[in-house]
């Protein structure tokens, strides 16, 4: 169960978990503020808790505006996509079977006529998809080597807010479909990140002193991991 408050004309929404610390999110893409709190803590506290952090809020509030929005596909001909970095322009023609592939500068859709948006942005997903899992079976190898580290798993799935997580105690380690979109660079350095955290669970300056023993350039790769691509 949840529930809203309204702090400073900024509106929080409240998730109550089984856990003993309390933690507040700035969401993209609109900067949306969630309190993940645990479940016998009462609102007055929370409310407390949020008013010593509104400048921050407001701050991290602030970046997301500057962002631009995700554009709305509708995946018909003339669109721009992207893989790997490379920006392609969208063709899309009817016939069988349903698939997706590259010509030259063009991304090829073919599709059955009549065809409904999301089953186009399916059949689209599934193709970042397999391109992603390719290039994961060298770049996953290649990082083991570079961390001496492996997870009993790697899985692949689309996020919203994440580039990847790493399940220390189950070893398994999910990377997001999206990065099918960005440059191999931005792929390797997730990689590293997930795998980092197979020593280090968290963020903190001894995690960061692997990263830049494992990818000594990770920060700059980060920044244009996260910037939109043009």
């Amino acid at each position: 169960m949840g529930s809203v408050i309204e702090v400073e004309d900024i509106h929080i929404e409240i998730e109550y978990k089984k856990i003993k610390n309390m933690y507040l999110k700035v969401l993209p893409p609109d900067g949306e503020v969630r309190v993940i709190a645990p479940k016998r803590m009462s609102e007055a506290e929370i409310y407390r808790f949020v008013s010593a952090k509104t400048e921050w809020i407001r701050t991290a509030q602030a970046k997301y505006k500057n962002i631009p929005k995700p554009v709305e596909y509708r995946y018909e001909t003339g669109e721009l996509h992207y893989l790997w970095g490379q920006r392609y322009e969208l063709w899309v023609m009817t016939g069988a079977p349903n698939r997706v592939w590259l010509r030259e500068d063009k991304l090829m859709m073919q599709v059955k006529a009549h065809s409904t948006i999301e089953e186009r942005e399916a059949l689209l997903e599934k193709w970042y998809k397999e391109q992603l899992k390719t290039a994961m079976r060298t770049m996953c190898e290649q990082c083991v080597e570079i961390t001496g580290r492996g997870p009993q798993e790697w899985r692949v799935k689309n996020m919203k807010t994440k580039w990847g997580t790493c399940n220390v105690t189950d070893g398994r380690i999910w990377l997001n479909v999206q990065l099918a979109k960005k440059p191999k660079e931005c792929l390797e350095y997730v990689i590293l990140h997930e795998l980092t955290h197979l020593y280090v669970p968290n963020h903190g300056p001894e995690f960061k002193a692997y990263m830049d023993r494992f990818c000594p350039d990770w920060r700059a790769v980060k920044k244009r991991l996260n910037e939109p691509l043009r």
